[in-house]
């Protein structure tokens, strides 16, 4: 589990904002499996998923994990980025984990998106998705069914990946590094989907 543990570049749980969250997380829960979905919890709902805002000047790219609780936004990328490492700043394993998606649910263009999974001692290593509720996506903690903002419909060429990783994929990182706003990154979404995957047939 040790690489599921790790403080990095890109999910830096030792800084000490991220370990004062996590540790704010905790106050009173029972057991790790409570503080896990707190966790996501707040993720998902405090921290706002910059396509959602994207007219908001004020909402900068972000992708280390304590840039996206600083600035309380991120891409789904950047926000499993932050979810990875507040579980991690509490002992929890949390991994990195990707689908490949429509873009505008028929087909192509697809896109890739990012969301996390966590080791939980009742079912195993189980898929989160802290993207970030609004109408037509309900994401839950509720294992040990999994209940994501995107289920993969294969009848349009989507797909889970899976590869449960323990740190960002370097095509990821990219995107979020080399794009100044919002509305870059979602120019390059496709981009980033066909230089994961190979193009879409």
């Amino acid at each position: 589990m040790e690489p599921y543990l790790a403080h990095s570049e890109w999910i830096d749980w030792q800084h000490p904002a991220v370990l004062t969250k996590a540790r704010e997380l905790t106050d009173g829960a029972s057991d790790a499996q409570q503080v896990a979905q707190r966790c996501f919890e707040f993720v998902r709902d405090r921290i706002r998923h910059s396509w959602d805002y994207r007219d908001d000047p004020f909402n900068p790219v972000t992708c280390r994990a304590s840039d996206v609780l600083l600035h309380a936004t991120g891409y789904c990328y950047a926000k499993s980025h932050l979810l990875a490492a507040l579980l991690r700043a509490n002992g929890i394993p949390a991994g990195l984990c990707y689908q490949y998606l429509s873009l505008e649910g028929g087909g192509f263009p697809y896109t890739l998106h990012g969301l996390n999974t966590v080791h939980l001692e009742s079912v195993g290593w189980y898929r989160i998705d802290p993207r970030g509720n609004k109408p037509g996506v309900d994401a839950q903690f509720c294992p040990p069914l999994e209940r994501l903002a995107f289920p993969a419909d294969d009848r349009v060429g989507e797909r889970d990946y899976a590869t449960n990783l323990p740190e960002p994929l370097p095509e990821v990182v990219g995107l979020l590094t080399r794009n100044a706003t919002v509305r870059e990154v979602y120019a390059d979404l496709p981009i980033l989907a066909e230089a994961v995957v190979g193009p879409a047939r």
